[in-house]
C-alpha cells in the first residue's frame, strides 16, 4: 500500500491524502458500487465523502464498508433548513451507513452560516447530537467564497468542505491558508469540475502541492479509480509538460463556466441545467455519443420552455446568468450536431 495520510486539522483524523466522493456511485449497480468501495478501502484510501441527499449513495456505503466501519472515516451532510429536519437526517443517515456516529456532519451549502443561538436552531441541535456521541466534529460544505472564509474565521467549524481545482482563482486558494492558519481540516471538492477536466494526472498534481487539502474525487469506474491510486503509488510531479496542459484548459474554459454543483435545481421546466448549461465542453472533452441521443436532443430542446422563474439564477453560488447560458448552449448545440 502507498497511500500518505495526514492529520486532518484539529480533529486528530488521520486521512488518505486521496479520498472519495461518492456522488457518482449512484449511478452504477450495488455489485459494481460494492466492488469500487471495497477496492478503495484495500487501496488505503480511508475518507468516503457522501450526503443525507445522494439517493443510495450512503447505502451503499453501508453495505460495502460497515465491517471497517472503524478503520474509515465518514463523513456525510444535511441541507435541512429546522432542528427536525436536521436531526431526522441524522438518524436517516446514520441507519443507511450502518453506523452509530458520524465522523463528520457538514450542513450541505447553506445561505448563511449557522451559528449558536441562531434563530433557525441548526447549529444548536448538531452540537447536541455531538454531544450524544451522535456525531464527532461539526463541518460545513460551501461554494460561496464569503461564507467559507467566514465559517473558518469563527472557531466553529473542524472541517471546510469547497470546490478546488486548477481552475480555481487566487481569491479562493487564499481559503488554503485561511484553513491552515485556523487548523480546519479542508476537503477539496469538484477537483475535476465535475467531468469538464479530463486531465487527472493534472488535476492530481495541482492539488497535490497543497499539503492541507484532501481532494474527493467522484469515482464511478474501476480503471479511474486504479488511475488515482496509481498516482499515489508514484506521484506525478507539477512539471512543464503538466503546466501547458492547465494553462490550455484555464484558457478555454475562462469567462461563464458551470461547475455543475446542482443548486439551480429543481427546475420547474425540468430542465437539467447543470449538464446543459456546459454541454459544450461535455460535447468537445468527454464521450460525445450519449449526447447525440434524442433524449439530449429533447433535453436541450426543452430550453425553450424556460419560464423565467428566476430559481436557478437566484440559488446559483457563482452568480451565473444561468437563463442565457442555457440559450447560448443550446445554439451551440444544434450548431454542432446539425
Amino acid at each position: 500500500m502507498n497511500m500518505k495520510y495526514i492529520t486532518y486539522g484539529r480533529t486528530g483524523l488521520k486521512v488518505s491524502r486521496t479520498s472519495f466522493g461518492c456522488i457518482p456511485i449512484q449511478r452504477i449497480s450495488y455489485d459494481e458500487s460494492t466492488a469500487l468501495l471495497r477496492r478503495a478501502y484495500e487501496g488505503g484510501i480511508n475518507l468516503y465523502d457522501t450526503a443525507n441527499g445522494y439517493t443510495t449513495s450512503e447505502d451503499r456505503i453501508g453495505t460495502a464498508l460497515s465491517h471497517v466501519r472503524d478503520k474509515i472515516v465518514i463523513c456525510t451532510k444535511s441541507g435541512a433548513s429546522n432542528p427536525e429536519g436536521l436531526l431526522a437526517h441524522l438518524d436517516n443517515s446514520l441507519q443507511k451507513l450502518r453506523t452509530d456516529y458520524i465522523d463528520i456532519f457538514q450542513f450541505h451549502n447553506p445561505g448563511f452560516m449557522p451559528r449558536p443561538g441562531g434563530e433557525d436552531g441548526l447549529y444548536d441541535a448538531l452540537a447536541k447530537a455531538k454531544a450524544a456521541g451522535k456525531v464527532r466534529f461539526i463541518g460545513i460544505s460551501y461554494h460561496r467564497y464569503n461564507l467559507a472564509y467566514e465559517a473558518v474565521e469563527s472557531g466553529l467549524y473542524d472541517s471546510l468542505q469547497f470546490p478546488f481545482s486548477y481552475l480555481s482563482t487566487n481569491e479562493e486558494l487564499k481559503l488554503v491558508d485561511h484553513c491552515k492558519a485556523h487548523n480546519v481540516g479542508i476537503l477539496g471538492m469538484k477537483g475535476l469540475c465535475g467531468g469538464i477536466l479530463t486531465n487527472a494526472k493534472a488535476a492530481f498534481a495541482y492539488l497535490r502541492q497543497y499539503e492541507n487539502i484532501v481532494p474527493i474525487w467522484g469515482i464511478e469506474r474501476m480503471r479511474d479509480l486504479e488511475e488515482f491510486l496509481s498516482y499515489e503509488a508514484d506521484p506525478p510531479s507539477l512539471d512543464d509538460a503538466l503546466m501547458k496542459a492547465i494553462e490550455a484548459d484555464r484558457a478555454e474554459l475562462k469567462g461563464t463556466f458551470c461547475r455543475a454543483c446542482g443548486y439551480c435545481l429543481p427546475c420547474p421546466a425540468q430542465i437539467p441545467i447543470p449538464m446543459a448549461a456546459r454541454m459544450s465542453f461535455l460535447m468537445g472533452r468527454t464521450y460525445r455519443e450519449p449526447f447525440l441521443a434524442e433524449n439530449w436532443q429533447k433535453n436541450m430542446r426543452n430550453i425553450d420552455n424556460c419560464t423565467a422563474c428566476g430559481h436557478c439564477t437566484a440559488n446559483c453560488p457563482y452568480e451565473l446568468n444561468v437563463p442565457e447560458l442555457l440559450k447560448s448552449q443550446q445554439a451551440l448545440y444544434f450548431d454542432e450536431i446539425n
